[in-house]
């Protein structure tokens, strides 16, 4: 089996990886109303029809009566209500579908937000949860919420759609394409098929003309035949399946150093654009590469760049061979089209070398070959001058030759053993070590010279370079072929283990860069690896600058700089402005000591990246241009990544801060209404009939109303990181009976036992935070309490902390919830805190407590059930230890608080 029958190994460890994973078929559609959910219904029955088990997890009718009848006849899994906002929202119940567990389910609407609170934030992540256990989903989307599609959605349609799949979950999927001609659409549309008929009129204005619709439809269809012909591809390279399988066109550009590759590059791209088609600009890298003037290798990164620019995939392969470089990355990348150029060469030069052109044409079979002449010739002495000054050092040719004696030298020792055919042989020694250990060249100088020392010293008469029997003539020529011949094996193998070092080197160093930007979690840390690993890599020094309204901005260097001066300034602005490298060693600003790069990716330039030496040289070696083409493009996407992880906090806590001002309006209606709807109530008899009952529910409910107000602010502070402390020696008995007393209204009906030791030390805290964390622990513990039930605060004592409990006897929390009953405007269903109340009480405790140096801790109490809040006080904060007789399990009753 030869290399290229092997299957890829990346396409076997990829399908390796959906073993056991769910099978996911999405139905593709251009525009709302083409049929997507009724024909994922109707395979539904067809499959079920088969002996397939499959249910609904969410089917979205809009109102549809077609579409409602195919929904009966399934089993339909009951939606978990999420209550947002006032609103009582029915999201697809994941944990429901595990638990029934059926082989496939119907999930309507891929794209689908869900409703805060959910598991996942998008519906195509529950779809990914339910794959990973192995359940086949079936599922729709529009072509639209495609994210790489989003953008030219956007720029016809004018309407920009907020919620958008990766199309990484496309590209795992099989996809059908759900279409029907625009006009039959639009009718659907006009008989309220797809809207109601007043959205209807207004949606033919804007979205859904023809036009749009045509486009949209286009897409559609383009999208679709793009995955398939990636699965398609992933399958043949898994299977080691030859051919190009041309279902669809896949073009490779070929560039080299000359000037003209730069107008390859712009027809590939043009033939790119006219087919629709992937492209890649590949160069291939042989043992010439290492002939390249500076000024070759600065043209060839250019025009590796300008390809990058343009769209296409890049990359460097080496090869021995020219041709069979090509040939086999275009075998590998399943290529339909080589663009190819061709220069005028003297006819001594191809009658020598022979025609790359005419050699790729023969050797790649059904690939067709597109040649496009350069328009400019290179003459043969060119050509000489360029290789002129590669033949090798001096020292190459001196230690041949010494080779060459010495064997002479052994073969005269030998003489008398050993006959003139073996001695022959000997010569062969310095051929293969001159060609092995430094040049074709040096290895072809070594067997001439072996064919001389032979002749001169061996045959007859020696002394000469007379050959006497004819007999020995043919000796020589055999000697002579045998060391050219071996000399160009030898040389072979060098250059291929050259060529394979200097591409293991690259992607070590490439492998070591990326690990050390994946293990930068800040964007100063990132900035500082990408610098760190270009000055060591490149043995430079490194700036990496960001732009700004005032100019570029210095924000990473190694060694550190602390200034640049205004040129290089300027070199970096105009890098970052025209996407093009500035500074020495470019064609722009080259009176700057630094050469700057871009830092681009598909959103734009985010930076510039400088270089620069020390003995103030040039800051790049030609030799180094691709590699720091390579560490450009991963320092791009690192950086990109993490502004993208940015953006995404930022997001969420946009959606936070969202859901906390919901939360709040929520809790200000409620419960500021209900005390302010009692006071005025209360006011209105007291004008009339005036009463101390009456006086007395206004205070209660204007108390009420002020402890809300309270929390409010508390709450601002704690978040805000506000708040005043003042710590002092507090006795907890005392605290904890002023807390009693304070909350005695809200504790009505409940007996406060006081389980406290009397001999409990001083500790030192804010005694005000701490009596606010009592206050709202008990008023939790009052209003969430079984009436008639006691209410306990103990203290006791823990190897490390002091503990102060406040115990009730309620329906307690649930099980796993323990932490998130602490968070802000949290309410917990079939908790302690599923009545009246803002949420804020225990997230205060909480903030309160951590400010003090404490800890705050909810669990069940077993024996009488109920919650218990659990306030830690360390060691470190309590001013005098514990007589003896207070240790675990004491049981100190001192009374009732009533």
């Amino acid at each position: 089996m030869t290399e290229n029958d092997r299957p890829s190994p990346e396409a076997l460890l990829r399908q390796a990886a959906q073993e056991g994973r769910g099978r996911l078929k999405v139905f593709l559609g251009a525009a709302p109303g083409v049929g997507k959910t009724w024909e994922m219904l109707t395979e539904g029955h067809q499959r079920r029809e088969a002996g397939v088990d499959v249910v609904v997890g969410v089917v979205e009718t809009h109102g549809r009566r077609e579409t409602e009848a195919l929904v009966l006849g399934h089993e339909v899994v009951p939606r978990r209500e999420v209550e947002h906002m006032g609103h009582s929202l029915g999201e697809m119940d994941i944990d429901a579908i595990l638990a029934r567990a059926p082989q496939l389910v119907l999930v309507d609407e891929l794209a689908h937000t869900n409703a805060p609170g959910s598991r996942h934030p998008k519906r195509y992540q529950d779809v990914e949860e339910l794959l990973d256990a192995g359940i086949d989903v079936y599922s729709t989307i529009n072509i639209q919420h495609v994210e790489s599609l989003n953008d030219v959605v956007a720029s016809f349609t004018r309407v920009r759609v907020r919620e958008t799949v990766p199309d990484s979950v496309l590209e795992q999927a099989e996809i059908e394409v759900v279409d029907i001609p625009p006009d039959e659409l639009i009718e659907r549309l006009k008989d309220g098929k797809v809207y109601i008929p007043h959205e209807a009129t207004r949606a033919l204005g804007h979205f859904f003309s023809k036009t749009n619709l045509t486009a949209l439809r286009e897409l559609a269809l383009r999208r679709a035949a793009q995955a398939v012909d990636a699965q398609m591809l992933e399958h043949v390279r898994a299977n080691a399946l030859a051919g190009s399988f041309a279902v669809g066109e896949r073009i490779v550009v070929a560039v080299s150093e000359l000037p003209h590759a730069a107008g390859l590059v712009r027809a590939g791209k043009r033939m790119a654009d006219a087919l629709r088609a992937p492209w890649t600009a590949v160069h291939i890298e042989t043992q010439r590469h290492r002939q390249f003037t500076d000024d070759e290798r600065r043209q060839l990164a250019d025009t590796l760049a300008l390809a990058s620019r343009l769209g296409a995939s890049t990359a460097s392969i080496p090869a021995t061979d020219v041709v069979e470089g090509l040939r086999s990355f275009a075998r590998e990348a399943r290529a339909t089209q080589i663009v190819i150029g061709k220069s005028s060469r003297p006819w001594w030069f191809e009658l020598r070398h022979g025609s790359v052109v005419d050699r790729l044409v023969r050797s790649v079979g059904d690939v067709a070959v597109h040649v496009l002449p350069s328009g400019e010739s290179v003459p043969g002495g060119a050509v000489r001058r360029r290789r002129r000054g590669h033949w090798g050092r001096p020292a190459d040719y001196l230690w041949s030759l010494l080779m060459v004696a010495a064997m002479a030298v052994l073969g005269r020792l030998l003489l008398e053993a050993l006959d003139l055919g073996n001695i022959a042989l000997l010569f062969l020694i310095p051929v293969m070590f001159a060609a092995a250990s430094f040049s074709l060249r040096a290895g072809l100088f070594a067997g001439l010279a072996s064919s001389l020392a032979y002749n001169f010293f061996f045959l007859p008469p020696t002394g000469t370079l007379t050959v006497s029997n004819p007999e020995n003539v043919i000796s020589i020529l055999v000697l002579l072929g045998v060391a050219v011949v071996t000399s160009q094996f030898a040389a072979r193998v060098r250059a291929q283990a050259d060529l394979a070092g200097s591409s293991a080197r690259q992607n070590a160093a490439l492998a070591s860069f990326s690990r050390q930007l994946t293990a930068a979690v800040t964007r100063e840390e990132l900035m500082q690896a990408i610098c760190a690993e270009v000055a060591r890599l490149l043995d430079v020094r490194a700036v990496l600058l960001l732009p700004s309204e005032d100019g570029p901005v210095l924000a990473a260097a190694l060694p550190p700089e602390d200034r640049l001066e205004q040129i290089e300034r300027a070199a970096a602005q105009w890098a970052m402005e025209n996407d093009q490298p500035a500074g020495r060693g470019s064609a722009t600003l080259t009176a700057s000591d630094w050469l700057f790069n871009p830092l681009r990716t598909t959103r734009g330039v985010l930076g510039a990246l400088g270089i620069a030496r020390t003995d103030a040289a040039d800051p790049l070696r030609s030799d180094q241009l691709p590699l720091l083409m390579s560490l450009l493009d991963q320092a791009s996407i690192a950086f990109d990544r993490l502004l993208l992880e940015e953006e995404n906090l930022k997001a969420q806590a946009v959606g936070e801060r969202d859901r906390l001002r919901s939360a709040l309006l929520s809790s200000v209606s409620h419960d500021l209404r209900t005390p302010l709807t009692t006071i005025l109530t209360a006011a209105q008899e007291m004008r009339q009939h005036p009463s101390g009952e009456l006086a007395e529910t206004i205070e209660t409910e204007a108390l009420r109303l002020n402890r809300f107000v309270a929390n409010l602010l508390d709450m601002a502070r704690v978040e805000a990181g506000a708040l005043p402390m003042k710590a002092e020696p507090t006795d907890l008995f005392d605290a904890v009976a002023g807390a009693a007393h304070d909350t005695r209204t809200a504790l009505h009906g409940h007996a406060v036992q006081l389980d406290i030791p009397p001999d409990v030390p001083l500790v030192r805290v804010d005694p005000v935070l701490l009596h606010h964390c009592l206050i709202n622990l008990l008023d939790n513990a009052g209003r969430y309490a079984d009436p008639g039930t006691p209410i306990v605060i103990r203290c006791r004592r823990a190897p490390d902390a002091l503990l102060l409990s406040v115990i009730d006897q309620g329906p307690g929390i649930p099980p796993g919830q323990e932490k998130r009953v602490f968070e802000t405007f949290t309410r917990l269903e079939g908790s302690d805190r599923v009545r009246h109340g803002t949420g804020l009480g225990l997230a205060i405790v909480k903030g309160f407590a951590e400010a003090m140096g404490l800890s705050v801790d909810a669990s069940n109490n077993e024996d009488p059930f109920g919650a218990c809040f659990t306030i830690r006080i360390p060691n470190d904060l309590i001013l005098r230890n514990f007589d003896a007789n207070f240790d675990d399990g004491a049981n100190f009753n001192n009374g009732d608080v009533s």
